[in-house]
Order: C-alpha cells, then structure tokens, then sequence
C-alpha cells in the first residue's frame, strides 16, 4: 500500500513550483512510461499496477530508483487524470544547456506566450517529427512540465531540447550572426511560396494576441498559412498547434531535411 506521504509528494509535484525545486515531473499512461523506461532517462519513482508491473519486467532497469505495486484505486488518488491508466512514473528533469551554434546551425523554433499546454504539446510532438530539436520559449509560455504538456506531447520531449528566455534579449544576440527569423503573422507571405531555408528560427505567437510587439522588429520574412475558404464563419484561424504542424512541414518539404 502506497504510503499517504508519498501520495502526498506525488500530487505536489502538479505545482510548478514543486516541480523546479524538486527537478522531478510526473508522467502517467502505460505507452508513455513504457518509452520513458526504453530511453533510460531516471525515473525516480515508477508505481503500477500488478498486471502492469509483470508484463514489462524486461524494460526496468536500473535507471529505476523505486517500483511499487498499487491498485487501480491508489492510482485514482495520485493522479492527474479523470480516468488513470496503469501506471505512473516520476521522472528526474533533464538539464540542457543553450549551444548559440546549435541553435544557428539548423532550424530552431522560438515561442512567444503560448499558453495553452495543449498547444504547447502538440507544437513539441510536430517538432520532433519534422527532425527540429530545439524550441525556445519566453518566460511566460506554459511549463513544459505541465501534466497536460507532457501527455498530449506523447513522448517526443524525450528528443527536444526545450528552453526558456526573455526573447527580446535571445534575439538580440543572434543578430550577428544575420539569421533568418521567419514570424507567423496575417499579413505575411504565403508559406507555400515564400523561400525557405533549413536554417533559422520559427516565432509562433500567443494563441489570441500573436507575436508581441517588441518582437516585430527581429523578424526578417513575415510568413502565413492562407486559407482555403470562403466561410465567413466557424473557421477564421487555426490554433497555434495545428498552424507549426503546417509550417513545419512546409520548411521539410522545401528543404528536404530539417538538420543536415
């Protein structure tokens, strides 16, 4: 039986400000435990069901710090989600550090208040599909740490290197290096004719207001998504999630690789 002192930790960890002291997230869902446990990553704390336990005794090891059995109800009281899955894992934060070159040397996405974890994971899961491995986001986008972030990412943080900057100041010191900085913005040029590079950086703006103001100035091609419709009404934009798919694949198509 799962101690109510470790209920109690877990549960805190859904405050970010428990998560950045404790460097520790949790992740819930049996496919996603079971891609945390192939990436040996540390996993701190890894609770499952009996059932669940016995069918991966081949993926633990000793990146594994504690396993513990519980039942389906202990489960309802730890987690995050309205209906729990098998099991639940806590995971140690892995800790990257921003290379200029990195960032220079291929495409790179920067996000600018999007705030929506939904979002926020959709944009990190295209990221890692389309071969973009850095994404850097003004302070006050979501935590990427967010429950919601990391389920609807679906694993792919385990290969995205993700950061957080005062944007304004992280443009600033790539202007030496003249790079392109390509903004999502309505009056921009069509993503499908405009010329674009396998280097650079996205800048996707916050879910209602767009890119801010102070940012305009760091953008060297204003691109955008036409649309396809003459309806008036239901349709006016797409979220920002559905948008970096987009373009996303649009740099892909057009360079025919991301990262070369």
């Amino acid at each position: 039986m799962i101690s109510r002192t470790r209920i109690k930790f877990i549960k805190s960890l859904q405050n970010k400000k428990v998560r950045d002291e404790e460097k520790l997230f949790v992740i819930e869902g049996d496919k996603l435990v079971k891609e945390f446990l192939r990436s040996k990553v540390s996993i701190k704390m890894l609770l499952g069901k009996p059932e669940f336990l016995d069918n991966i005794q081949s993926e633990l090891s000793e990146s594994v710090d504690l396993i513990e059995r519980v039942s389906y109800d202990e489960l309802q009281q730890i987690s995050s989600m309205k209906t729990p899955h098998n099991a639940l894992a806590v995971v140690q934060m892995q800790e990257h550090e921003m290379n200029i070159y990195d960032i220079t040397d291929r495409l790179c996405v920067a996000l600018d208040c999007v705030q929506d974890p939904g979002n926020m994971g959709t944009i990190i899961r295209a990221a890692s599909w389309f071969g973009i491995n850095n994404i850097v986001c003004s302070m006050d986008c979501v935590d990427v740490y967010n429950p919601k972030v990391i389920q609807s990412s679906m694993g792919a943080i385990l290969h995205i290197k993700v950061f957080y900057a005062d944007l304004k100041e992280f443009f600033t010191s790539l202007t030496k290096y003249s790079i392109h900085v390509f903004g999502t913005l309505l009056e921009g040029d069509s993503v499908y004719d405009h010329k674009l590079n396998s280097k650079g950086i996205i800048l996707l703006g916050n879910e209602s207001k767009g890119i801010s103001d102070e940012l305009l100035p760091f953008i060297t091609d204003k691109i955008m998504i036409p649309k396809f419709t003459n309806a008036r009404e239901g349709i006016d934009s797409l979220n920002v999630g559905m948008a970096a798919s987009v373009v996303f694949s649009e740099f892909l198509r057009k360079s025919g690789s991301l990262n070369q």
